[in-house]
């Protein structure tokens, strides 16, 4: 029989009443937190300082959705060789190399002197960043347990968007600097190395399974038995009804637009300078960071009072919240800076929501072991397809029909589109959310009388 951990006491039946705590599970959240980053950081910069890449290489706008696409189209490709290869040795290792050390490809993306080079540099850049995501979310629900993953979640991305965004007007100001962009490529991916160093000097592995109720008082080789990862068990994952619902209104998430040609289109089409126009970063990240605490704090309490169909209300609504927030916040004019920058603090909000509840939703419908793969698929895949669909494809009609036309039609008509399709997901999420605890339940049961 598999031995119980020293700090578990309880029957089993206890075992799954009470909520798990992992040791040091917010000293290790900071860590991957800080990753994540540094990571989105260096991805936004591209974006936020466009302008001055544009001038300085002579490129179009068309030139903004190629770098976005090519960038998602790589880490597409790439974050499922990642989670195979955190399997294979460790998800440290991966950690350390692909989201850390790798950002000395952002300095030398720093150095581009034609459009080519930084095209080739900065999606290389992005091909390691792809392992951030679908890695630290699946560690992270190793480290919180059901009730407390949406907070986890909702602090991480928040914190994340907060921090962006105190920082992406001090990106702007590179505008007032020679070569800015340059400087902040270099910086960014000087520090990123250093993180990486931090994350081989002092983050642990929880290990699959550790915050799961009904696994958590296994040692940790008994909770890695039942959690290998074989290719039947990934494929496995497009069986899942849920899944391939969540999947598919990722596909429709056209509130992502807003990251790539937020500042874009306050420059272009209402004529703010680069400096100003990064201003609104800020009240945006302030909204993302509390919509992600609100969506984080509403879908661990629904989740506890309405497990079946509490969660997909949530996200249902946050969807609609958003299409009428960007209706007002890009379909008129307005003469002040601040007026844009309190739609874009609402648009935040809804949008930072999301994270907060699709993330905990599709761990409650996969088991361990393959919520690396899943989060592969649902961010670093669909997302990833979404993102440079509409990237690229924003790009060019931009410049034919121009970005408020744009906007209509992706952050406001296929939103509402996306919210109405999310009606689908209430009979079978109930379902694979019982069947996945069913599972555990049943993983427990057999280690425990395994007579090994």
């Amino acid at each position: 029989m598999p031995e119980l951990s020293k700090d578990s006491a309880q029957t089993g039946a206890d075992a799954t009443a009470t909520p798990v705590q992992v040791k040091g599970r917010w000293r290790q959240l900071s860590l991957l937190g800080g990753t994540m980053l540094v990571d989105s950081t260096e991805a936004s910069l591209v974006s936020s300082l466009f302008p001055l890449i544009r001038q300085s290489l002579g490129v179009s706008l068309g030139a903004l959705g190629i770098l976005t696409a090519a960038g998602k189209i790589a880490g597409a490709f790439t974050a499922p060789f990642w989670v195979w290869a955190a399997q294979r040795w460790s998800r440290k290792s991966v950690l350390v190399v692909a989201t850390g050390l790798w950002g000395v490809w952002g300095v030398a993306a720093g150095f581009s002197q034609n459009f080519t080079q930084l095209l080739i540099l900065y999606t290389i850049l992005a091909a390691g960043y792809a392992a951030a995501n679908p890695i630290i979310t699946e560690i992270t629900g190793d480290l919180f347990g059901s009730s407390s993953r949406g907070r986890a979640i909702g602090l991480v991305y928040g914190t994340i968007s907060l921090v962006g965004a105190v920082i992406g007007p001090l990106k702007g100001q590179l505008a007032g600097v020679d070569e800015g962009w340059r400087w902040g490529l270099w910086g960014v991916g000087g520090f990123n190395v250093l993180l990486g160093i931090a994350l081989l000097i002092w983050f642990r592995d929880p290990g699959r399974g550790a915050a799961e109720q009904q696994l958590a008082d296994l040692d940790r080789t008994a909770r890695e038995a039942v959690s290998k990862l074989t290719w039947a068990k990934v494929f496995s994952l497009l069986k899942i009804r849920s899944l391939v619902i969540l999947l598919v209104s990722r596909l429709l998430s056209g509130h992502l637009l807003v990251a790539t040609f937020g500042v874009v289109f306050l420059v272009d089409v209402h004529g703010f300078s680069t400096q100003l126009a990064s201003v609104v970063i800020l009240p945006f990240g302030v909204g993302y960071f509390l919509g992600t605490l609100l969506g984080g704090v509403a879908v661990d309490r629904v989740s506890r009072r309405n497990p079946r169909s509490g969660p997909v209300a949530v996200l249902q609504a946050a969807q609609f919240a958003f299409a009428v927030f960007a209706f007002f916040g890009t379909q008129f004019h307005y003469s002040s800076i601040l007026v844009f920058g309190t739609f874009f603090a609402l648009m935040g909000a809804a949008q930072g929501m999301n994270p907060s509840i699709n993330r905990p939703m599709v761990m409650a419908i996969t088991p361990p072991e393959l919520r690396g793969a899943a989060f592969a698929l649902y961010v670093s895949i669909a997302e990833a397809i979404a993102w440079a669909g509409y990237s690229l494809g924003a790009g060019f009609l931009a410049d034919a029909v121009g970005l408020r036309v744009v906007f209509l039609w992706v952050l406001v008509v296929l939103m509402l589109v996306n919210g109405l399709f999310l009606t689908l997901l209430y009979r079978p999420y109930a379902a694979d959310t019982a069947r996945a605890k069913q599972e555990l339940d049943t993983r427990r049961e057999s280690a425990l009388t395994d007579p090994r």
